[in-house]
């Protein structure tokens, strides 16, 4: 057995870690600062109905998570989206996202083209990629670097930067590709030409699955599950951290292992004195958001375009950076009583949301649905969720200050999370799961 653990943190990381480690027989212990379990995955009512004010969803082929929701007894509870596919405003319209658009980049040109989302010579430039010599960059290089090069500023501006700015909130000029799109950044090093590549990736068989998935009755649903099945003391916030003869200190509990799956600022703070130079590589730069979820009538709201929603790009100077009709994209939401649509504030560059009121934001997002979405109507209900210091951002040089920070991490402390190697749900289940296997692997 691998002695006791303390988990600092309630979030999916935590939680799932805590899970992993009881079922392996180990004694664990979660401290939760807050008065309630899940951290960003949080399940609010709006309208009588449950709308996911943090990740609305996870990537399906998540296998550690897939396995996580049928140990829990909640695979009949996946659901996927509506058809219909999502849109980006550019240039005055809501324009279709082409297929087979991976990480706002084209693979087929003629899609693009039809979907009126680049000009013409826009279009023109991005087939340029399938000509031009191999890109030479660093080892290291930004998402910006590696596309802008090959597909032009039309496809960087109004393609990657909303969908990649508006999954991570972040710069793609600051984003390491290496750390932030794997597969990208994969691509791009073993080939010429990354539009021929990702042509010739192979086409999925069998059944096709959304690519993202949730759960019915919102995603809060998992965290509560996880909550019930490990110890948890709420409103117990970890003051100090400290190093004993055999294990940790925090505050006056002890154990032979602590994980700590805070924010990495959070964590930055409690190792300030006991490892210095490990809260140093912990100054990870995060981005803050907010959303605003608002309740309409259904006669108050124009029909709205077969899909999920849209994103924007920075380019278009929005105060909405995306948007999900959120009656229309999850089946356990569809009704004939109201309408909810979502909305995301705030992105790297864009705090115009963080001195703004409640009803300032919703007055923002209000504006920008009459703008685009042709709703002038006033909400039944609203309700604005604030995310400060949210989103994790992997910039330039983030694989090696991870190397780093493993080489100061003391034995018996355990780093986990969406600040490390992936902010999704599935790639925090992962996360847990390794931690895990280390606890459970290593000398009691």
């Amino acid at each position: 057995m691998a002695g006791s653990t303390l988990v600092l943190g309630s979030g999916i990381s935590g939680l799932a870690t805590a899970y992993y480690l009881r079922r392996g027989g180990s004694p664990v212990t979660v401290l939760e600062a807050s008065g309630q379990v899940g951290g960003k995955v949080t399940t609010l009512e709006v309208a009588g109905l449950p709308v996911d004010v943090g990740p609305d969803a996870f990537l399906s082929r998540g296998a550690d998570l897939r396995q996580l929701i049928e140990d829990l007894g909640l695979t009949g509870d996946i659901v996927e989206p509506q058809t219909g596919g999502s849109y980006i405003w550019s240039r005055g319209k809501l324009r279709p996202i082409p297929p087979g658009a991976a990480f706002g980049l084209p693979d087929r040109l003629v899609p693009l083209l039809r979907s009126g989302l680049l000009s013409p010579l826009g279009v023109a430039r991005a087939g340029f990629d399938i000509v031009l010599p191999a890109t030479k960059t660093n080892d290291d290089p930004s998402i910006a670097d590696l596309v802008r090069p090959r597909f032009g500023d039309d496809v960087y501006h109004r393609m990657v930067e909303p969908l990649l700015g508006g999954v991570h909130a972040g710069d793609p000029a600051q984003l390491s590709a290496r750390s932030t799109v794997p597969e990208i950044y994969a691509i791009a090093s073993g080939s010429r030409s990354v539009y021929l590549s990702m042509r010739k990736r192979p086409k999925p068989t069998g059944k096709r699955q959304a690519p993202l998935v949730s759960l019915r009755g919102g995603m809060g649903r998992l965290t509560q599950a996880l909550a019930r099945e490990v110890d948890v003391r709420l409103n117990t916030p970890a003051t100090t951290l400290e190093r004993t003869a055999d294990g940790w200190r925090v505050n006056d509990l002890t154990a032979d292992h602590v994980v700590l799956a805070t924010p990495a600022y959070v964590t930055a703070e409690l190792l300030r004195a006991t490892a210095p130079e490990l809260a140093n590589e912990l100054q990870i730069p995060y981005v803050d958001v907010a959303n605003a979820t608002l309740a309409f009538r259904p006669s108050d709201v124009p029909a709205l375009p077969l899909g999920t929603g849209f994103l924007v790009p920075p380019i278009e100077r929005e105060f909405i950076v995306g948007c999900s009709w959120l009656t229309n994209k999850w089946p356990h939401l569809v009704n004939d009583d109201v309408v909810l649509i979502k909305c995301m504030v705030g992105r790297a560059g864009d705090r115009r949301w963080l001195p703004m009121s409640d009803a300032e934001i919703v007055e923002g997002v209000r504006d920008g649905l009459a703008r685009i979405l042709g709703i002038d109507a006033e909400p039944q209900e609203t309700l604005v969720q604030r995310w400060p210091r949210a989103m994790p951002q992997y910039v330039v040089g983030h694989a090696e200050r991870l190397s780093r920070i493993d080489r100061l991490t003391p034995p018996g402390l355990h780093l986990t999370g969406a600040a490390y190697r992936g902010a999704g749900l599935a790639a925090c289940t992962t996360g847990a799961v390794a931690t895990a296997t280390s606890i459970q692997g290593a000398p009691t």
